[in-house]
């Protein structure tokens, strides 16, 4: 798998604004980059993204990915001119607190701020500010402009409903390290544009889609969409990485279990067979309060096995990082299983 092409589509993956709900432009960044290649690609009815590169016998595996992030919407504006928010996926309020956002009007203005509590100051609030629960009621966006009540914020345009996402601030070490916001999931998103460059180039056994979902942080992106000949579905998310696990930022990881239940052990006996014919060392986690497109798919009637992997990353759901090595492992572990 071509590194250097994988962490240019992700670093401009992640600079795309694409919240659950407002996914538009970075869908469209990857039609651009399949028509590049010579991709035909569709859009579901309800935004998602599926392409398919055929294989040279029979069968037929599905990918799943999504490109939808953590993000919020505009739930009020308050007398002082800071804005209330509603938060789109399941984060906690701390881990966006300082974060720079954009604001996306309904008018097609894009203004900055930077999500604060009610207590931010220290030097005016004291203790009031250390003891401070962070939750929706004391998390405000304050905007980078001259405003000081609804008034002044209504005439920029916003509204209740505008989305809100925040900035990915991506980077890329010297010694590998990609650190990001949203790297769940397009870290994966950008492994399957580089595992389709190298199927072009040399095409597997069996035929290969890929299905970019845009609601998965809010549980139902896969609920729909899968191509109906898929004989198995791989999904391919983050591999949270912490105390007790044993996914690591450099390794790719086969997830048996997460809160939805076990996946499909035949389906994920083959990737590890894969895993081995490749030389990879594929860590087995269980992550308790986590579930991926796979189990939505499955929630929503899919007959077929469902497995799932992805890169380890750390810190998910705030700040995040993995490494280069986990991207590559990736790329080779769902290369290895089409041409096994």
């Amino acid at each position: 798998m071509n590194l250097e092409y994988t962490l240019d589509v992700l670093v401009r993956l992640l600079a795309t604004p694409s919240p659950t709900g407002f996914t538009d432009a970075a869908v469209t960044l990857l039609e651009q980059e399949l028509q590049a290649l010579g991709v035909a690609a569709q859009r579901t009815r309800k935004g998602a993204l599926t392409w398919e590169v055929a294989g040279t016998g029979e069968g037929h595996v599905t990918f799943s990915g999504h490109v939808d992030t953590l993000g919020a919407m505009v739930k009020g504006v308050k007398d002082s001119g800071r804005l209330r928010l509603w938060p789109l996926g399941g984060y906690d309020w701390a881990t966006v607190e300082g974060e720079d956002v954009l604001v996306h009007t309904q008018a097609g203005r894009t203004l900055t701020g930077t999500v604060v509590n009610v207590r931010q100051s220290t030097h005016v609030h004291g203790a009031a500010l250390r003891d401070l629960k962070r939750d929706a009621a004391v998390m405000e966006v304050r905007l980078d402009e001259a405003v000081s009540s609804d008034r002044d914020v209504r005439a920029l345009g916003v509204q209740e409903g505008d989305f809100v996402s925040f900035d990915a601030r991506p980077r890329v070490t010297a010694s590998g390290y990609v650190k990001a916001r949203h790297l769940d999931n397009k870290a994966a998103v950008a492994v399957f544009l580089a595992v389709t460059r190298e199927l072009l180039a040399a095409p597997a056994p069996i035929t290969a889609s890929f299905h970019v979902t845009t609601y998965e942080e809010v549980g139902h992106g896969a609920a729909t969409g899968i191509p109906a000949h898929t004989d198995a579905l791989i999904a391919v998310d983050m591999a949270a990485v912490g105390d007790g696990q044993t996914s690591s930022e450099h390794r790719v990881s086969l997830c048996v279990a997460d809160g939805g239940g076990p996946y499909d052990h035949a389906l994920g006996n083959r990737l590890r067979a894969a895993a081995r014919s490749a030389g990879l060392d594929l860590r087995v986690d269980i992550y308790p309060y986590y579930a991926s497109d796979g189990t939505a798919a499955w929630r929503a009637g899919g007959d077929y096995p469902v497995a799932l992997i992805g890169p380890g990353v750390d810190a998910s759901h705030a700040y995040e990082r993995t490494h280069t090595d986990a991207l590559r492992a990736t790329g080779d572990l769902m290369l290895a299983y089409l041409r096994a």
